[in-house]
């Protein structure tokens, strides 16, 4: 929404270069020819196709002015203090010719000359016009005008259906209108249309049909994912102290005044040894919130041009707060933030970017990073305070490994009470998670190929053919236990 009180400001301040970055021209228009009555200051409007156009009055005599060049020189000899909407524009700054005259333009705003509104979807501007700009941002409608949205689609359904209302359950609307928060108007109208026209009715089913329209809708960069297959707790083996921690902290997430003394969870650390079940932790923290998991692709986020990959970045976690509540989840995450000499302080920039929202940010949206190689960290991330909690998550126990095999056994449509599943966690000591669930892939395989059914002796065979981890990187697994050791909370109780 654009509010025309906001404009207003903005242009009495002086502004003399504003930035907009919108699809809602529409709207944006609408808001202009609110402040141009309250400024009584000539209001025109420029685009490549349809030329100059005086909006506050009717013109015969305004030129076509199709060309950027005329346009400029238009605005520059023009002596009254007018509002130039200009569409689409920042293409035409590559002459050098246009920007030097924008600039004189902008710059003559000390002799109280015009405003120039650049407005389009995405506008980069080059760096000595950027230093004069001033980005406006419209405001994003809260659930009240959400609410006036939905009955306006509603009323537009039954009138194109000949009267038939639309069948709205009230607990749907509430969590539709909630999952709609944090989009422009023109998106939540996309949604509402789309749930709405499906079948003339706002049910439960729509609920995560609207979450997943907004992702799609917000998660255009392709460095953000939506994980919709998030696991239970019960389908992660151990890690019962991070599972009581979660617990402990689920009422309180999603609070937008948690109770006195009591500050929203901001994120955990997982570290560990590879296959010992980070990701799969990170996935089920989502599960244990109740709320989506978004996950942040390092390997995506880095472009080869300058200043995007902080943009990338930065948009990335403007979607993830518009998703709040919910889990951001960066895997690997010392691949994306081990600052390099190489890389022009990219990295450096990124893992400032990272800091800075992770210390101001107010959404509820839960950080969940996961890491293998504990010396590529920098240290300003392992700082107290950044994360919550730093959970070491270890290779399983006994217990854990059993449960593992259960899991992994039922996955495949095996009965786990038809095996021994505590020899079989005698027999897997030293294996991660990962490598239990391929001894099962290996033994059905293995087994399929004999044309016989999976029992014990092949899953015993299975473990007995793998050289885990931990044998071959002993010395590692070794060294990063001990690091931890001190330095960590386990992520699992310690068995007795």
């Amino acid at each position: 929404m654009f509010d025309p009180r906001d404009l207003s400001v903005l242009l009495r301040s002086g502004a003399a270069l504003v930035v907009v970055e919108t699809h809602e021209e529409a709207l944006l228009l609408d808001s202009f020819r609110h402040v141009m009555a309250e400024l009584m200051r000539p209001l025109w409007r420029w685009s490549i196709t349809l030329g100059l156009q005086r909006l506050d009055m009717d013109a015969d005599d305004t030129p076509p002015c199709n060309d950027s060049s005329q346009l400029l020189e238009v605005m520059h000899d023009d002596s009254h203090r007018g509002i130039w909407l200009l569409f689409d524009f920042p293409p035409y700054l590559r002459y050098a010719m246009n920007l030097r005259r924008l600039r004189e333009i902008v710059l003559g705003q000390a002799a109280a000359r015009h405003s120039v509104v650049l407005i389009g979807a995405k506008i980069e501007l080059p760096e000595d016009l950027e230093a004069l700009a001033t980005r406006f941002t419209a405001r994003l409608p809260d659930e009240a005008r959400l609410a006036a949205l939905l009955r306006e689609e509603a009323f537009a359904y039954s009138r194109e259906h000949s009267g038939r209302r639309v069948e709205i359950d009230a607990d749907a609307q509430k969590r539709v209108l909630r999952h709609l928060r944090g989009l422009s108007l023109l998106d939540a109208r996309k949604i509402m249309r789309q749930i709405i026209h499906d079948d003339g009715a706002i049910s439960d089913r729509d609920v995560h049909a609207a979450q997943q329209a907004k992702f799609a809708l917000l998660g255009r960069s392709g460095v953000l994912h939506f994980e919709p297959d998030v696991l239970s707790f019960d389908q992660v083996a151990g890690l019962q102290r991070l599972k009581r921690w979660i617990a402990q902290r689920k009422p309180i997430f999603a609070q937008s005044k948690p109770p006195p003394g009591l500050d929203p969870p901001r994120g955990v650390l997982l570290l560990g040894v590879q296959g010992s079940g980070k990701s799969l932790a990170a996935k089920a923290c989502a599960a244990g919130f109740g709320v989506p998991l978004l996950r942040l692709d390092f390997a995506a986020l880095y472009n080869k041009y300058h200043g995007e990959t902080e943009r990338n970045l930065r948009e990335s976690l403007q979607t993830a707060e518009a998703m709040a509540p919910c889990v951001l989840w960066c895997d690997e995450i010392e691949k994306g933030l081990a600052t390099s000499d190489s890389d022009d302080g990219v990295s450096r920039r990124v893992l400032g970017a990272l800091l800075t929202w992770m210390s101001e940010r107010k959404a509820a949206v839960f950080l969940v990073a996961t890491a293998n190689s504990i010396e590529q960290l920098p240290p300003e991330l392992l700082r107290k305070g950044r994360f919550d909690e730093i959970f070491f998550v270890d290779l399983p126990q006994r217990g854990a490994r059993a449960d593992a095999f259960a899991i992994h056994l039922q996955k495949r449509g095996q009965t786990p009470d038809a095996f021994d599943l505590a020899a079989l966690a005698a027999a897997s000591e030293g294996f991660s998670g990962a490598e239990i669930e391929q001894a099962v892939v290996a033994a059905l395989y293995a087994t399929h190929a004999d044309a016989r059914v999976l029992d014990q002796t092949a899953l015993l065979r299975a473990l007995g053919d793998t050289r885990p981890l931990s044998v071959i990187m002993a010395e590692r697994v070794d060294w990063l236990r001990q690091w931890a050791s001190e330095r960590c909370v386990p992520a699992d109780d310690p068995e007795l």
